[in-house]
């Protein structure tokens, strides 16, 4: 359903935002982020979630926004008496979610970053609004996105990362001193409630998705919903289309793309490149996409050794690298500031993240494989491993990941409340595995015990690796939490006997 009201809303400077009745549904950092920028428009605002932060609450009284606590899981009658004239719906909310379906049904609904493309033009630094380059995947979307703008930034470029990755881009859109260009991480939920046509439509100068495997799938519905939702990042792409030559579905949603002419399809790969793609030739990262003679010749991007320097050299740390360097390089981002950017880049914490070595034994966190997709890059990046596994699995099916990763661990330790799924594919494909489970259920107490177990059985030479493959929202607060409650363990068991960091400090 289409208001009249809504059209020609393709600018913060537009009219018609002024006193345009607006439902928020949902009160995290994206929807106080919506409702603030709507108000800050002159639009009638009202949120509508089943809880709040309190100092959010009172924000949003400050600003001059309503909040009404209600349930979302049926239709709010405050909702359906306002008959808003837009809704935008935060991207936690899935749309089998009743006040969604009411919403779809009844209004116009939109998603936080149609919004931020809408209003892009409020602070403008050059001539235009500063271009967007998008990013999304089943994994590796954060580091990437990090990447990608540290590459920007050494080229001297006023960047920044928002979007799924912490940072909501309507707050990006109205910062006062404005961006030469945005790197938005998206979510397939934001990718969901993202439009491919009319105003609303992102067009990104350059864009990726670098892998596609199952996930979310209690969200979307289906596998292929999931799949169409990631396909959405690549629609009007101006420069570049970048995606994962092991992966054909990436190649696949480059092709069915309706993108702007001239928009090319650049490949990443771990091997030698074709021409047109980015990949490694002899230790080097090589660039065969944006130099004028692709076909006999190869620009130098960095080097395997750079990556090593950086603990980047892992196989999923490098294509993500590769992918980065692709669309910096469609953005003309030049090769010695590439190479920078690497040498002088740490991944965040909780990504294969070395916690300690003592007794011959690694101590490794990887709290942020969320799925078994992301675990798999995690366990092919070690020979012998002490594995702890299992929280919430979100639909999707841990069989595969222990079928060919399980009969050559040294042992398994299960964490989770629900552990069925992780021990029936162990009783299957690895019988002869010894198994140990967490009984603990205090959060203070599950990661201590883990540890226990996982000391109790590796040998020299192994990997404790916590690679969950799973959320943790089972039973910590989010996989940050997860991986620090880990680290504590590790370093409380180990009583000082480590050799390397004390532990997990912040970077700079």
């Amino acid at each position: 359903m289409v208001d009249a009201r809504l059209e020609g809303l393709d600018s913060w400077y537009a009219e018609g935002w002024k006193g345009l009745r607006v439902a928020v549904l949902g009160l995290g950092a994206t929807g106080f982020s919506v409702a603030d920028t709507l108000v800050e428009l002159g639009s009638d605002v009202t949120v509508y979630a089943p809880d709040g932060a309190e100092d959010t609450v009172e924000l949003l009284d400050v600003i001059g926004a309503r909040f009404e606590r209600t349930p979302l899981d049926t239709v709010p009658a405050a909702l359906e008496a306002r008959t808003p004239d837009l809704v935008v719906v935060s991207p936690g909310l899935p749309p089998h979610n009743a006040s969604v379906r009411w919403a779809t049904e009844h209004s116009t609904v939109w998603g936080d970053v149609e919004l931020a493309w809408r209003v892009r033009d409020k602070v403008v630094r050059g001539p235009i609004a500063a271009p967007w380059v998008t990013i999304t995947g089943t994994n590796g979307k954060t580091t990437t996105t990090q990447l990608t703008t540290a590459m920007f930034t050494a080229a001297g470029l006023r960047a920044v990362a928002c979007g799924n990755i912490g940072v909501p881009v309507l707050d990006v859109v109205r910062d006062p001193e404005g961006f030469d260009v945005l790197v938005v991480e998206l979510s397939s939920h934001q990718l969901h409630y993202m439009p491919t046509t009319g105003d609303g439509a992102v067009v990104p100068l350059a864009s990726a998705c670098l892998n596609i495997a199952d996930d979310h799938l209690e969200w979307h519905g289906s596998a292929e919903a999931y799949r169409a939702a990631k396909a959405k990042v690549y629609e009007r792409s101006v420069m570049a289309c970048v995606y994962n030559t092991a992966d054909d579905a990436t190649r696949r949603m480059v092709e069915e793309a309706d993108v702007v002419e001239g928009c090319r399809a650049v490949g990443f790969t771990p091997g030698v490149p074709a021409p047109g793609d980015v990949g490694i030739v002899d230790d080097v990262l090589c660039d065969r996409a944006f130099t004028e003679d692709r076909r006999n010749s190869a620009l130098e991007l960095a080097t395997v050794a750079d990556l090593e320097q950086a603990g980047l050299a892992s196989p999923h740390m490098t294509m993500n690298v590769l992918a980065a360097a692709a669309l910096a390089r469609a953005a003309a981002v030049e090769p010695a500031h590439i190479r920078t950017a690497v040498q002088g880049f740490r991944a965040d914490h909780h990504r294969t993240e070395h916690v300690a070595t003592a007794d011959g034994i690694a101590w490794v966190d990887d709290s942020k494989a969320t799925n078994p997709h992301a675990a798999t890059a995690s366990l092919a990046s070690f020979d012998t491993v002490v594995w702890i596994v299992g929280g919430q699995f979100k639909g999707v099916d841990i069989d595969g990941l222990v079928e060919r990763f399980g009969p050559d661990a040294r042992a398994v330790v299960v964490i989770g409340t629900d552990r069925t799924p992780v021990l029936e594919a162990f009783a299957r494909h690895a019988p002869a595995v010894p198994v140990l489970q967490v009984e603990a259920t205090d959060t203070d107490q599950v990661m201590p015990e883990a540890v226990r177990h996982a000391a109790s059985v590796a040998r020299p030479g192994d990997t404790v690796l916590l690679a969950p493959a799973a959320a943790s929202f089972d039973q910590f607060g989010s996989y940050a939490d997860r991986g620090r409650r880990f680290a504590a363990a590790v370093h409380e068991h180990l009583g000082g006997t480590a050799d390397g960091d004390d532990g997990p400090a912040e970077r700079a």
